[in-house]
């Protein structure tokens, strides 16, 4: 047991690291597209006909990405360590830098932060949209700023903590198993027409996996914010999370992004259009100034360190387990 969490710790820091250096190649095949193309794939073989039906297809699509989705993990796992111990630390290693976004949220942000500063407003809102799921099209240079903002809060769970948390608990496939469920949401889970039955089951068990995560990644934020220097407010931060973080549909997503809006000191959320639909949201934070660009970058750092305060939370755990090994 000690050998297997020395070998876990060891390739869950060193995709840590390897996700920091290199991020998401989009050149190369990467397991989450595949997940997403597999979702693809069944959610047009299974939509149609009434509610009752579409949600039993719903349930059918999350089992069967899911089981797909962990069956390959868990083989190409076990495979990798029956070859060698140091084959199975690289390919474990390789595996928790394609569950982490941690680069790849700053790079795509950044994109949107250099067409503002060149004053490309369609360059931004192309640039944008690849970030975000709502409308971009008649998004202003403010606008643009604040939703690559919300992407990046509500990413840093999403994105980075939560498959960090699940992967330190049960190695590559429970994280694979989290990113499974959470790509399906990102993909059906909306309450419009035409995934308002079909995408229930993923969007009800993604608020499940993430109700813990979200609110640990809360609070490491607010650790971040007091420990960012003085471009965040620690207080701020901590205020308007218990103020604001029941301020969303999902029970999840105003956790980080309430605690962004008050490091910043600006306000987030409101309403926002998606599929040529205007959806009323409230406000998050308070407008002691307007949003900028320069907060893209600000946001960032707010995700670079609470992403690092996630890792040496989980290496801590990991530790703790190996030394209760080693006494028992």
């Amino acid at each position: 047991m000690q050998e297997v969490l020395t070998d876990h710790s060891i390739a869950f820091l060193m995709g840590f690291l390897l996700d920091l250096l290199v991020g998401d190649p989009h050149r190369l095949p990467h397991p989450v597209r595949l997940i997403g193309r597999l979702t693809g794939k069944l959610e047009e073989m299974l939509r149609g006909g009434d509610a009752k039906r579409n949600l039993r297809q719903g349930v059918c699509l999350v089992v069967c990405v899911v089981c797909c989705t962990v069956a390959v993990a868990a083989a190409v796992l076990f495979l990798a360590y029956r070859i060698h111990p140091y084959v199975g630390i690289a390919v474990e290693t390789i595996m928790t830098y394609q569950l982490l976004a941690v680069k790849c949220l700053k790079t795509e942000s950044g994109k949107v932060y250099d067409r503002l500063k060149a004053r490309d407003l369609q360059g931004a809102r192309c640039a944008v949209s690849m970030i975000v799921g709502r409308d971009t099209a008649s998004l202003d240079e403010e606008g643009i700023a604040k939703a690559a903002v919300e992407t990046v809060a509500e990413n840093t769970s999403d994105g980075v903590i939560a498959p960090m948390l699940y992967t330190a608990l049960g190695g590559p496939v429970l994280g694979f198993f989290y990113k499974a469920v959470n790509t399906m949401d990102s993909m059906v889970g909306y309450k419009n027409e035409r995934y308002l039955y079909l995408g229930r089951a993923a969007a009800k068990l993604d608020d499940l996996l993430n109700f813990l995560p979200a609110r640990v990644s809360a609070w490491l934020m607010i650790l971040s914010a007091f420990a960012g220097g003085r471009d965040f407010s620690g207080r701020g931060a901590i205020r308007i999370w218990r103020r604001d973080r029941r301020k969303h549909a999902s029970p999840n997503a105003a956790q980080t992004e309430s605690v962004c809006a008050g490091a910043l000191g600006i306000r987030l959320a409101g309403d926002a259009s998606y599929f040529g639909k205007v959806v009323k949201k409230p406000y998050i934070g308070e407008e002691r100034r307007r949003v900028e660009d320069e907060d893209i970058r600000r946001a960032n750092r707010l995700l670079y360190l609470t992403a690092w305060s996630g890792e040496i939370l989980c290496l801590l755990f990991l530790l703790a387990v190996w030394r209760m090994c080693q006494t028992g």
